[in-house]
């Protein structure tokens, strides 16, 4: 008898701790926490039996779970691939801000699913992403990016809202291109640039002729006017201007002569 008593008391002593345990297990199941930012549904046996804000809430252990959902603004990046209007392969890197609303999140829930980012999302960014691409050369993705991202984000916006998800903003971050592709783009931009020189060059030899043409000019037509203007009257009023001259620099002296000389007379016309 005295060694059976020990045996019994350390099973009743297990057996309480399975039960505390079993208890406490229970209790900590019976409730779920919500953060902040986010919303809950609670599943019974798969079926959606309620949403929930942030706080503490009830379940049932072992017949009911939780999914929870940020309602915050997300930030996804995907990278996709796409031909150009050209045929040539362009691949994108896609910056999308998006969040859901605490009202949707059941129909979220059911229609898209907990991982709708990679199964709704992701497939609308890449189907776009090349119909839009189709319009575009491959050089003037570069140039029209701004309308490129333009385009993406008013579809994009359009295309989840009917999903109920809210796209905030579309960003392009960045673009690839084969290295065939940026190697033509290189040399057409330096065929450019030197045909830009050659024509530079052509303009200021033109521009020069054309100035000498019109020194030229200037000239021929200054000494045709001067050849105009030349007359017999303006040969005549220059003489008198000389002789005016010389009459104001006389003293008043008769100039002398030596014998044999002749005196000299002044002529009037």
């Amino acid at each position: 008898m005295r060694n059976v008593t020990p045996i019994n008391w350390d099973l009743k002593k297990i057996v309480w701790i399975i039960v505390i345990l079993a208890v406490l297990l229970v209790a900590s199941g019976s409730f779920f926490t919500v953060p902040a930012g986010s919303v809950a549904v609670k599943l019974r046996f798969g079926k959606i039996v309620g949403s929930y804000t942030e706080g503490l809430h009830l379940k049932l252990p072992l017949i009911e779970k939780v999914e929870k959902f940020s309602v915050r603004i997300k930030k996804d990046s995907f990278d996709t691939e796409a031909f150009s209007k050209d045929l040539q392969s362009v691949g994108l890197t896609l910056a999308i801000n998006h969040r859901i609303l605490p009202e949707t999140i059941v129909s979220i829930y059911r229609n898209l699913g907990p991982d709708y980012t990679n199964t709704v999302l992701r497939p609308m960014v890449e189907e776009w992403t090349k119909a839009v691409l189709a319009k575009y050369s491959a050089e003037s993705v570069i140039s029209n990016r701004v309308q490129v991202a333009k385009e993406l984000d008013e579809i994009l916006k359009s295309k989840m809202a009917e999903k109920q998800v809210i796209v905030s903003d579309v960003a392009i971050t960045n673009f690839e291109f084969s290295s065939q592709f940026l190697k033509a783009v290189e040399e057409k931009q330096i065929a450019e640039q030197e045909a830009k020189r050659a024509t530079n060059l052509v303009e200021k030899v033109k521009k020069e002729a054309e100035q000498k043409i019109l020194q030229a000019q200037a000239e021929a037509q200054s000494l045709r006017l001067q050849r105009e203007v030349v007359s017999d009257d303006l040969i005549r009023l220059r003489q008198v201007e000389a002789q005016l001259k010389a009459i104001e620099k006389w003293d008043g002296r008769l100039p002398t002569y030596m014998a044999g000389e002749q005196l000299p007379f002044v002529m009037t016309k």
